[in-house]
């Protein structure tokens, strides 16, 4: 054996020895220490110099040469493989996390206020999935059928779309769900329309899927129907609470919407944007109950307990569901059974109704108090609903706005993030939902300070 290759064994409980061994000899021909065509020393040899059991020296042998790192020659004994050594990976130095005191306030649109504490509701649907068994095999993959009809019950109910179980499909959230759909029903190079501004996420999923964006500006009332052309083949949009100006699509649109998809064949996609939480009138009935053979209406939980859990809804014709489903069993795509399972006892306890009477409450204050403050410095237009309103902010630079808000540690997010190719004036998205009561104090007063010159 080659004396310039120390080894050395601990024996006070650092791991198998022949596993201690194996390491140092791949470390070595890994680093070219040993090359290849080098030759090793007989295992009896090997036992002898290192004071162990040739049984030790065996079984090192035996994992390298499973694993391809040494190879037997019959009768000249063992060699080391022609292995080349990979380069190490060069990789940029992590970047050192903020300091405590420079910790971020979010003003970012989208998320929900979390409470720390856990309340009983809560605690009643997880205790109620922890004494069931576990489904005994895979899950249907449009989703546990209890829930499916639970979901169906809810949405006709609070929604007002006439469905039932077969018309749901359970999704990891609305982005999982438009997903879903333009694998399974859109190709290459269809045109579909979007909301300009509008959902940055979307447009994404639309453009990793092939498909060709065409921007559809907005007014105060939301989507300008007219601007639809004959040759698309399925359009987005946000009725309740167009994202992120905040309009809502007043029925005489919805209905002139409704007939352009059967007129052309084009497909609906409802995305029922911050629906839950109005604060002037009730919610508005979805775009999918005038027409759900036109129709596909995407739900989901992260605006109302959380984006962590990853579960929301798609509600559509028959045929679209099975497809789906259809699709989920080949990749293996769906939501897990303990997700499912809490989601369920949540609707039928009445927790997410509960949830949302409380949140209304709560950001409803949040926005009169985000409006009387911001009120000065521009125009707010969306604050009749959500989770955020959006300040107008003529012949300013957006983005330098936020990046200075942003030094002076609040996150915001300019209105120029969301716009495409319709011009339109410049402003900020503030959400009030995420902080605690306290922060959002701060974070609006630093704002105030940015605004202010």
């Amino acid at each position: 054996m080659d004396s310039s290759l120390p080894l050395v064994l601990d024996r006070t409980g650092s791991g198998p020895l022949h596993l201690q061994l194996a390491e140092q000899f791949r470390a070595a021909i890994r680093d070219g220490r040993l090359q290849a065509g080098h030759r090793l020393p007989s295992t009896r040899d090997l036992a002898k110099e290192l004071v162990v059991s040739r049984s030790v020296a065996q079984a090192a042998y035996d994992q390298l040469h499973a694993e391809g790192w040494i190879a037997g020659r019959t009768g000249s004994g063992t060699y080391v493989a022609d292995v080349v050594p990979l380069q190490p990976v060069l990789r940029s130095p992590a970047r050192a996390p903020e300091p405590a005191g420079k910790q971020l306030l979010t003003l970012r649109p989208g998320i929900p206020y979390v409470s720390t504490t856990v309340d009983a509701g809560w605690r009643r649907a997880w205790r109620e999935v922890s004494i069931q068994p576990p489904a005994r095999g895979y899950d249907h993959p449009a989703g546990l059928p209890a829930l499916r009809a639970a979901v169906a019950e809810h949405v006709g109910r609070v929604r007002g779309i006439a469905c039932g179980p077969e018309n749901v499909l359970i999704t990891d959230g609305t982005s999982h769900g438009l997903r879903l759909l333009l694998s399974v029903t859109r190709q290459a190079g269809d045109r579909i329309a979007m909301e300009d501004p509008g959902f940055v996420t979307a447009v994404t999923a639309a453009r990793q899927h092939g498909l060709q964006v065409v921007d559809i500006p907005v007014d105060e009332d939301g989507l300008l129907v007219s601007e639809l052309g004959p040759d698309l083949s399925a359009v987005y949009v946000t009725p309740s609470h167009q994202y992120p100006l905040g309009g809502r699509l007043p029925v005489a649109r919805r209905n002139e919407l409704i007939r352009w998809a059967r007129r052309t064949g084009a497909t609906l996609i409802e995305d029922d944007y911050d629906s839950e939480f109005r604060y002037d009138v009730a919610p508005l009935p979805a775009l999918a109950q005038l027409d759900l053979d036109r129709v596909v209406h995407l739900g989901t939980l992260s605006k109302v307990l959380s984006p962590a859990l990853r579960l929301g809804w798609l509600v559509a014709s028959p045929e679209v569901v099975n497809r789906l489903a259809a699709y989920r069993e080949e990749v293996g795509d769906w939501p897990g059974w303990p997700m499912q399972a809490a989601f369920l006892a949540m609707l039928r306890d009445g927790y997410l109704d509960q949830v949302i009477r409380r949140s209304r409450h709560l950001y409803a204050e949040r926005r009169n108090h985000t409006c009387a403050v911001l009120a000065p410095y521009g125009q707010i237009v969306g604050q009749d609903a959500g989770l955020h309103i959006t300040l107008l902010l003529p012949n300013t630079d957006d983005g330098a706005v936020a990046a200075r808000a942003r030094a002076a540690g609040v996150a915001v997010a300019p209105l120029s993030e969301y716009r495409r190719s319709t011009p339109g004036p410049p402003g900020l998205v503030i959400g009030y939902a995420t902080p605690t009561d306290e922060d959002l104090l701060k974070a609006l007063d630093v704002l105030v300070e940015v605004l202010r010159p």
